[in-house]
């Protein structure tokens, strides 16, 4: 155990260092909000960049100069088009390359190496030759880019044909975050794949050989948390059409059903467990996507924590065994 931890500590580059920089605060923020009210930031700047559309009506009133920079939350579309184009090209090339052989653009192999490419550390897998270790983790990374592709291209639907967005608004500082987080997410993958000075290490005929139970196991979580997640976004929707799917209002209400009936937020904790099946589709083993996890985790704890205390301030008959994320703890 000493010797794994030391091998992973030794290991950071700069996508590791970012993912766990990113991390760190968003956990420092969640701490802080769970402190006493004393001790929490008085600086709006800070509530406004903490909090996202419903969860900014629990704060004091917004300075002027906060609501300049406001831009509306079905903005959220962006994201997943930037998403579904820009990982769309990833997977492209990522595809050409280890079915046909085509080299990666200068220009991104060039970035992937600067990212830290090709420096993943099969942590307790030494014993496997390292042709059959490769092949695994380029089947991994393709298979989560896919995922991932897959992902923003059903959220996409879902911005435009599921969720009914209220006036709500999100910071501008949020929103170029949420723009650049889809590029890195998708670099983030790519770069777990072994390259060599020209190319990625393994073809596509010795790829498809090594495909492993944790793969079908990351594939089936991946299908079961999104058809959750699906579903809790439809609930959400639902409470503001009629029967016959007529948009009636965009007031909040309680929502009951599927994951709903245990936390606040279940849309936040299957998308949790999106990501914890692209880390077993990596095998357990990629220190760089436990990062990503740890982010994710965070940042989606904090936004349920807000929503939960927004629900529990605006409806006096609000489940009081709910959770705010996870079930029966936090």
């Amino acid at each position: 155990m000493a010797g794994w931890a030391g091998v992973a500590l030794s290991a950071l580059n700069p996508l590791r260092t970012l993912w766990l920089a990113l991390a760190s605060s968003f956990l420092l923020t969640l701490l802080l909000q769970l402190a006493p009210k004393r001790l929490l930031p008085s600086c709006a700047l800070f509530q406004d960049l903490i909090r996202y559309g419903k969860t900014k009506q629990a704060c004091p009133p917004r300075p002027a100069i906060c609501r300049a920079f406001d831009v509306p939350k079905r903005y959220f579309s962006h994201f997943y088009v930037i998403s579904v184009l820009w990982n769309g090209f990833l997977l492209w090339f990522l595809t050409q390359s280890l079915f046909l052989g085509v080299p990666f653009p200068r220009w991104l192999h060039a970035l992937l190496r600067i990212l830290g490419a090709g420096q993943f550390q099969a942590l307790g897998m030494e014993s496997k030759p390292s042709q059959i270790l490769e092949a695994e983790l380029a089947l991994s990374a393709f298979l989560v880019l896919v995922f991932l592709w897959l992902h923003s291209l059903r959220r996409l639907f879902e911005c435009f044909y599921v969720s009914v967005f209220s006036n709500a608004v999100i910071h501008i500082v949020q929103y170029c975050f949420g723009l650049v987080y889809y590029v890195l997410v998708g670099l983030t993958v790519l770069s777990q794949v072994p390259m060599d000075d020209k190319n990625v290490s393994v073809l596509g005929k010795n790829l498809l050989m090594q495909a492993r139970w944790f793969h079908t196991l990351g594939l089936l979580m991946f299908i079961w948390s999104s058809a959750h997640q699906y579903k809790c976004h439809l609930i959400l929707s639902n409470l503001r059409r009629n029967k016959k799917g007529v948009i009636i209002h965009c007031q909040h209400r309680i929502p009951f059903g599927d994951w709903f009936e245990y936390v606040s937020s279940p849309n936040y904790l299957a998308e949790l467990m999106i990501y914890i099946s692209m880390a077993v589709t990596f095998g357990f083993h990629n220190l760089t996507w436990w990062l990503v996890v740890t982010y994710v985790f965070f940042s989606q704890a904090l936004s349920a924590f807000f929503s939960h205390k927004f629900y529990k301030s605006t409806f006096v008959s609000y489940p009081k065994h709910r959770k705010a994320f996870l079930p029966f703890l936090f």
